[in-house]
């Protein structure tokens, strides 16, 4: 068992959370991978994108699958600048590997905002510490064990040209 995956499941069980934790012989690290192994749509996926702060601190994203991130919309959001964020940064800052980044357990609290878009299910799918692991939640769920808040992040499609 992955040291990772152990971390999430005891958080779960101390936050209170009757969820199991799924092991897919699949690979979850991308969101269309993700519902292909768990047979949902895209959108169900939470996935998870840190960056980071100009204070230097970690900002998890939770994102609808199908979403891209408007990093102003976030930068707004926070009331600071943000960038990008390479893998040493993510594995330092959260415990986890880019792929298995979960909503909860991490080294260091991030600072969370979670997409407005993922309370239009009643279940969604988050990453549980490893690329292949999984567990069910509710969006509520998400927002309460993640610390975050609710926020509108979605980068809006590009204004189609010449209609008007």
């Amino acid at each position: 068992m992955s040291a990772a995956r152990e971390r999430v499941r005891a958080a779960l069980r101390e936050a209170g959370f009757a969820t199991e934790v799924r092991e897919l012989a699949a690979s979850t690290r991308s969101a269309a991978e993700a519902a292909a192994a768990l047979g949902c749509a895209v959108a169900q996926i939470a996935k998870s994108i840190v960056f980071r702060a100009a204070s230097g601190r970690a900002v998890l994203v939770i994102a609808s699958g199908v979403n891209r991130i408007d990093e102003g919309k976030v930068a707004a959001a926070l009331g600071e600048k943000i960038g990008k964020a390479d893998a040493e940064f993510v594995r330092e800052r959260t415990g986890f590997a880019i792929g298995g980044v979960a909503p909860l357990a991490h080294a260091s609290p991030p600072l969370v905002l979670v997409d407005e878009d993922l309370f239009s299910f009643p279940v969604i799918w988050a990453a549980a510490g490893t690329p292949n692991s999984v567990f069910r939640l509710t969006p509520a769920e998400l927002e309460a064990m993640s610390g975050g808040r609710r926020a509108e992040i979605r980068l809006a499609p590009a204004a189609t040209a010449g209609v008007g």
